[in-house]
């Protein structure tokens, strides 16, 4: 769906070739995505370096992509509306979490997982160009990187990795530290490096996020399973979903006369539904009631 091909990455841009490659390879599968990729190195380029001719050059023929997509996506809601946008390339995001995440705690350790949890966390990144990133989706971010960089380390040496959430470093995952020093976006993804990975890690559970159990994970996996692991995209059978319980009270919900509701009340339940209906999208119902339950308490009673 792009535009003409990229020229070289400029070293100022290192850091976000995998971004852009993530956009390529979800150019047919998830256009959208793929835009929000394209939109989200666009802006962090402009920041790094917009005066040097090798960039400036860069820059222009990425903008030439984002517009030639918009034409094509045309009306497409994802596009025109942020709230939209952001819900879509958000829960593909936790999407792509879950599918590595149920991979983890079942003990299956492949290239493929690893590379869902990284890709989870670039998508994680991209969310920023709708606004600030949510204190959940910072951790989730952190947590996959790592993630990432310990299974890979694991494999590399031969080494079991545990599953689940055991210890974990403060340090973020250094993109940079990939084994992929070309700067023509090949069509590959590498898989993350160790170099973040300390095997000396402490050994105690690390509690400072909420990992969603794996058995959330959708029934349609974000990526295909390399013909290594001996299993097929096809084989992969729907997920028994842990629907969460609905608050009783919701049940016989009215609004009290006395409520008072801001605009910015009316937006935040807007996007709760936006992203029911995104997570819809993706079978993910346990998301969806989540989202509903919250419009609702919020409309119903002013508060959160």
């Amino acid at each position: 769906m792009a535009a003409a091909a990229l020229p070289p990455l400029p070293e100022q841009f290192k850091s976000l070739q995998h971004h852009l490659r993530t956009g390529q390879e979800l150019d047919k599968r998830e256009p959208v995505v793929a835009y929000y990729c394209r939109l989200y190195a666009m802006q962090t380029g402009m920041k790094l370096d917009s005066k040097t001719p090798e960039c400036r050059k860069f820059l222009s023929k990425l903008m030439d992509q984002l517009e030639t997509m918009k034409k094509q996506l045309g009306d497409n809601e994802a596009i025109t509306q942020e709230i939209v946008g952001c819900a879509h390339v958000e829960n593909y995001a936790l999407k792509m979490f879950l599918y590595a995440d149920n991979e983890d705690r079942a003990g299956r350790f492949h290239k493929n997982m690893i590379k869902s949890f990284y890709t989870a966390s670039l998508l994680i990144d991209v969310l920023s160009v709708f606004g600030e990133l949510t204190d959940e989706n910072v951790q989730h971010r952190k947590y996959a990187r790592w993630k990432a960089a310990y299974i890979h380390n694991c494999l590399k040496n031969g080494e079991t990795p545990q599953p689940g959430p055991i210890g974990m470093e403060e340090e973020d995952y250094d993109a940079e530290s990939e084994d992929a020093s070309s700067s023509a976006l090949p069509s590959q993804v590498s898989q993350p490096s160790s170099s973040t990975y300390d095997p000396n890690m402490p050994t105690s559970n690390y509690t400072g996020i909420h990992i969603p159990p794996g058995a959330h994970a959708p029934a349609n996996t974000p990526a295909e399973v390399p013909h290594s692991t001996g299993v097929t995209s096809n084989s992969i059978q729907p997920t028994p979903q842990n629907i969460p319980a609905v608050d009783p009270s919701l049940y016989s919900a009215q609004s009290a006369g006395e409520v008072r509701l801001t605009p910015e009340d009316f937006a935040r339940a807007q996007k709760y539904c936006k992203y029911a209906g995104s997570a819809l999208q993706y079978e993910d119902v346990s998301t969806a009631v989540q989202n509903l339950q919250k419009a609702l308490k919020l409309l119903t009673t002013g508060r959160e």
